[in-house]
């Protein structure tokens, strides 16, 4: 829907505190330079953390997803980045909601845990496993 009139456009909001403050940064190349290089920094740190994190214990996919928003604050690219990723995102959710995928993957992890607990118990009887209280020379322990 096209606006005819001045009078029918929405009112424009007052920017706040944070709005004038980066226009005002704009006005100064060298001053927006610098704000986009530490923006750069920030987001880039934030960014491996996350990639580091998805092979090492910590939230990586939290990490990456505010990575690439601190990014998307002042540049293109990633927010068509960040709008990808959350669109993957949402397509991950819907295919784990699904029944049929949500009944499988229970399935797979009842029997997966029960072939593990066979396995730890079978190894427990073909090394002898003796309670702590049932051993017979408790010399070793001192």
């Amino acid at each position: 829907m096209a606006i005819k009139h001045e009078k029918d456009a929405p009112a424009a909001q007052e920017p706040g505190p944070f709005q004038r403050f980066r226009e005002s940064i704009r006005r100064n190349p060298i001053l927006n330079t610098a704000w986009r290089v530490g923006v750069f920094t920030v987001g880039l740190t934030v960014l491996v953390g996350g990639l580091v994190m998805m092979v090492t214990p910590g939230p990586g996919i939290v990490a990456i997803v505010l990575g690439l928003a601190i990014l998307a604050t002042e540049f293109a690219w990633a927010q068509r980045a960040l709008h990808r990723a959350k669109a993957a995102a949402e397509r991950a959710k819907e295919k784990a909601l699904d029944p049929r995928k949500k009944r499988r993957n229970a399935i797979l992890g009842v029997v997966g845990g029960l072939l593990v607990g066979a396995a730890v118990i079978a190894y427990l009887v073909v090394y002898d496993f003796t309670l702590p209280w049932n051993v017979e020379d408790p010399s070793f322990w001192n």
